[in-house]
């Protein structure tokens, strides 16, 4: 297959697309502990498939470089990542106060690697924004990323740091608008809270609503502010199957393409919202979620696909496969090659799964009724005066000086596989602070990354601004 050169600039959908895929052969090591759905074993499962459907071959294959504490401090704050760092299952019943106040313990419980986890999928998210702000690739794949919950103080669902939002700040650096759009059944609540009140990203989220983890997404949530009408939420309910589905998506998103215009597209592509997940309610079959990437892979626009929710592994694994080759635009075959893992996917040893036959609660009045006042919303931008983008902040140079590391070349660099060692991990660094008042003084624009923490430290070393801001 080609995958040389850029392929952004032709028409076609089927024009090959080049490929970037972040993986840590560790990941699967992680264990959340006993009877936890969350199972990062299922990055491992589909590793296996993409390398015996001979997909890895047709990819540019990188091992994430961990991100660093200042990297993580971009959007979380900064006694929260000291607080992850740190913690440990033999320290933690010394620490129940902080545990309570970052909300970490039963959903997010502390295990074993908690912070190396984070680093690598937090590391590869951002490893791909900046593959594909330097033209290095059309499309990145992190399927180890996607994790929406986690919010600037405290850990949530399942998620402990927020690659996403970390991503999207790295692709604000070349380009002046990001989409964002999450297909988990549960909604993205992290990364619309942090970019609330701005112009420069749009969020659009596809999820559960009603009696149902996080609680938020009503369709009236529309953004404040500078960022009015850039949140867009879905609500559905139960049994959504795959053409109610894209009834509402592709109007929707060919409206926020056109209108919005981005610069590069984030889609989590979570797969809780399959037919038959542990934890899920939907009906989309693998083909009808893959149908939102390949629709969203037709713009040629910057690509950067994200995993998330997804709680029954063998169809986890499966979908993000099956959605590997969407990408590279390769359609996989349905009857699965022998490997490791084959036994997980019996007794039909199969790509695809049929949708159950459960019932659609989403009636055709109701979905009318969201693309409708959906569209409405997006209407209002259209007719909008023209909305001025802040400047941009200055792009990171490749590969990026790193005073913490032996060989500055080697971090994201577009010829290495990321290999690290021990030394090369991340040290602990005193960071200087310094408040809102001395940053004014130095004619900074000083905001807040969430919408109720108006008072934000930032760093001196970081000149970004704050995502309210940009």
């Amino acid at each position: 297959m080609d995958t040389g050169g850029n392929s952004l600039a032709s028409g076609p959908d089927g024009v090959k697309r080049k490929v970037c895929y972040f993986y840590d052969p560790e990941v699967g090591n992680y264990y959340y502990g006993q009877g936890h759905p969350m199972k990062p074993h299922r990055i491992r499962m589909t590793h296996a498939l993409l390398a015996h459907y001979g997909l890895l071959q047709n990819m540019q294959v990188h091992k994430p470089y961990p991100a660093r504490d200042r990297d993580l401090c971009r959007f979380h704050a900064d006694d929260y990542v000291h607080f992850l760092r740190n913690i440990t299952p033999e320290t933690q019943q010394d620490q129940l106060r902080q545990l309570k106040r970052f909300n970490v313990g039963e959903d997010c419980p502390v295990f074993d690697g908690l912070y190396s986890f984070c680093q690598t999928y937090a590391g590869g998210s951002v490893g791909g924004a900046v593959k594909l702000n330097h033209g290095l690739c059309d499309i990145a794949i992190n399927w180890a990323g996607g994790l929406h919950h986690a919010k600037k103080c405290e850990a949530s669902g399942f998620c402990y740091v927020n690659d996403i939002v970390l991503a999207i700040l790295e692709l604000l650096k070349q380009h002046e608008r990001v989409l964002y759009v999450d297909i988990d059944i549960h909604h993205g609540d992290g990364v619309e809270e942090a970019f609330y009140t701005t112009d420069r990203v749009m969020t659009v989220s596809f999820h559960k609503f009603g009696d149902y983890f996080p609680g938020t997404g009503d369709i009236d949530d529309i953004g404040y502010a500078k960022g009015k009408y850039y949140s867009l939420n879905v609500p559905l309910d139960d049994g959504i199957d795959d053409e109610s589905y894209h009834f509402l998506f592709k109007p929707i998103m060919g409206k926020v393409m056109e209108v919005f215009k981005p610069g590069a597209v984030v889609l989590q592509c979570g797969a809780d919202s399959l037919s038959g997940d542990r934890l899920g309610c939907f009906n989309l079959s693998i083909k009808g979620h893959a149908e939102c990437v390949k629709y969203m892979r037709s713009f040629n626009v910057p690509l950067l696909l994200l995993g998330g929710g997804g709680y029954t592994i063998r169809n986890v694994a499966r979908c993000w496969c099956y959605e590997t080759g969407v990408a590279l635009g390769v359609e996989v075959e349905d009857k699965m090659p022998q490997h490791e893992y084959y036994e997980y996917f019996g007794p039909d040893y199969t790509l695809h799964v049929a949708p159950s036959n459960m019932e659609n609660k989403n009636s055709r009045q109701s979905l009318d009724e969201i693309r409708a006042k959906l569209l409405d919303y997006l209407s209002k931008l259209q007719h909008a005066p023209s909305v001025q983008f802040h400047d941009k902040p200055p792009d990171t140079e490749l590969p990026e000086a790193d005073e913490d590391q032996d060989d500055p070349d080697e971090r994201w660099d577009d010829d290495s596989d990321m290999d690290i060692d021990d030394r090369k991990l991340l040290r602990c660094r005193v960071k200087r602070e310094v408040d809102n008042n001395e940053l004014k003084e130095q004619g900074l624009d000083v905001g807040s990354l969430a919408i109720n923490e108006p008072s934000v430290k930032v760093e001196q070393e970081n000149t970004n601004k704050p995502a309210d801001q940009l």
